[in-house]
């Protein structure tokens, strides 16, 4: 709400569809002569009339619910069509991602994590899944370009309407990520596995939070919402997601959080902001905190994904703010292994019942719009250095692009006063406000090693900036390798 890539060219994986050149024509002609010469083709008719990939399609999953396989059709000859469009992409824009089919299934040597604020939510409840239902709404499909260029293993999509019944999933996949038409950039790609689940946004407190004077506005809502679910949250990927073992935290009471920054009344400073039937039923979440464990290969990778509330649309009392800090806290101190914690977290309650911080020895990466950036912007007592800063996180590697750098610039007013690198801004805000910042993150453990990143901001007239008016926010990923990966 609220690429770092050496030749400042759009990330490239799997494939993406561009125009020829010299060297990309000597490149097909080769291809196919070694493919005449070696009677690739009439082994690939024989192989697509007599059989078909395993090709996992991926149904609603809210929850504790088990995804169903779906199979799917896939010739030889498409999947060497999709081959080709990969090599020419690779070719020509030095992408780099290892050239891959994108057919076969995930590769567990290396994955591709990332987080995208797609702003797929809607005003009313309903609209996002009748938007999905059909196949050419140009927001929805300008977010589909951008998954099916970038091709994450693991992405975490943030304002993704929650629907209960998980059509909006299936739909999303159907009629954008996995569609084949000339509007959309990019081989299908399918998601085998997806999460979501309910957010506080939207659910009514029947308390006057805002202090406006009423209790059944939208700032009156646990997570500030006009409907239940909106701005949800959704995860979607190639990888087996551990259901039995996912934890979600949206019931947590603020209250329950020792030493939590609530507000206070600026009026009586000695009075809270929220009365003790406010603390009641005000969780510190204002939309959810996700565990999502990913099975890659025989070992989880934990999926941290939270998306906390923007540091402003308040007051001197500086409620938000005071959240935003709590809510990036949370996961600070779910992960910490340090013995001089606060307590033994035994307030970190699930929705479950279970207590207790991550296992010390737990890969994870935390995701999400963390509506916070490191040097610029509303957020209380530098929030996000919290994760940054936090002895188990790797964030020596800041994701980067040239567009964004172009855009600070065109854009000046109060981009022009900020500290922090316009390369590392992840969303394009209001330039007479906040300006653009970096809020949206990849933040793995230091167990794992950080092999590339970006975030997707070509500059303007590059392949795929066409797409960006999706959303305010840009994706960003990082390509990550496991402890035991060779």
């Amino acid at each position: 709400m609220y690429q770092n890539s050496s030749n400042n060219k759009p990330p490239i994986r799997d494939g993406y569809p561009i125009g020829g050149s010299s060297r990309s024509t000597i490149l097909v002609f080769g291809i196919i002569l070694a493919m005449i010469v070696t009677g690739a083709f009439p082994a690939a008719a024989v192989f697509a009339s007599n059989s078909s990939f395993n090709d996992p399609g991926t149904p609603a999953v809210a929850n504790s619910a088990q995804p169903e396989l779906v199979n799917q059709s896939v010739s030889a000859v498409q999947r060497w069509t999709s081959t080709m469009t990969v090599a020419l992409a690779n070719q020509s824009f030095g992408g780099s991602s290892p050239l891959e089919d994108p057919a076969a299934g995930p590769n567990a040597s290396k994955i591709r994590v990332a987080s995208f604020n797609c702003s797929m939510n809607r005003g009313a409840a309903g609209q996002l899944l009748k938007d999905l239902t059909s196949a050419d709404n140009q927001q929805i499909e300008h977010v589909a370009c951008i998954l099916r260029t970038i091709r994450p293993d693991v992405v975490l999509l943030n304002e993704f309407d929650y629907d209960a019944t998980g059509e909006s999933i299936r739909l999303f996949q159907q009629n954008y990520l996995q569609a084949e038409r000339s509007s959309l950039a990019g081989p299908p790609i399918t998601y085998a596995y997806s999460f979501s689940g309910p957010v506080n946004t939207g659910v009514p407190s029947g308390r006057d939070l805002d202090h406006d004077g009423q209790t059944d506005g939208p700032g009156d809502a646990i997570g500030f919402g006009r409907f239940p679910g909106q701005y949800g949250m959704l995860i979607l990927s190639r990888f087996a997601i551990d259901q039995k073992n996912v934890r979600t935290f949206r019931k947590l009471l603020w209250k329950n959080m020792p030493s939590a920054a609530f507000p206070a009344d600026p009026l009586q400073a000695e009075k809270p902001w929220y009365s003790d039937e406010d603390q009641g039923v005000l969780a510190v979440s204002s939309k959810s905190h996700w565990d999502v464990p990913v099975v890659i290969g025989h070992q989880p990778l934990h999926i941290l994904a939270s998306h906390p509330t923007p540091p402003a649309f308040d007051g001197p009392e500086d409620r938000n703010g005071k959240r935003n800090h709590d809510e990036i806290r949370l996961w600070a101190e779910y992960i910490s292994v340090d013995a001089n914690a606060v307590e033994t977290a035994g307030w970190l309650t699930d929705d479950n019942g279970r207590s207790g911080r991550l296992s010390p020895r737990a890969s994870l990466v935390i995701l999400g719009d963390q509506n916070a950036d490191p040097f610029d912007g509303d957020s209380y007592q530098n929030a996000i250095q919290q994760l940054l800063k936090h002895p188990r996180i790797n964030s020596s590697f800041v994701p980067q692009s040239a567009g964004a750098v172009q855009a600070s610039a065109i854009q000046g007013r109060a981009n022009d006063r900020h500290k922090g690198p316009a390369a590392h801004d992840t969303s394009d805000f209001s330039d007479g406000s906040v300006g653009n910042l970096r809020v949206d993150y990849v933040l793995p453990s230091r167990d794992l090693t950080v092999l590339d990143g970006g975030v997707f901001w070509p500059e303007s007239g590059e392949p795929g900036s066409e797409w960006i008016d999706c959303s305010d926010h840009r994706l960003v990923w990082l390509d990550l390798k496991l402890p035991s990966s060779p």
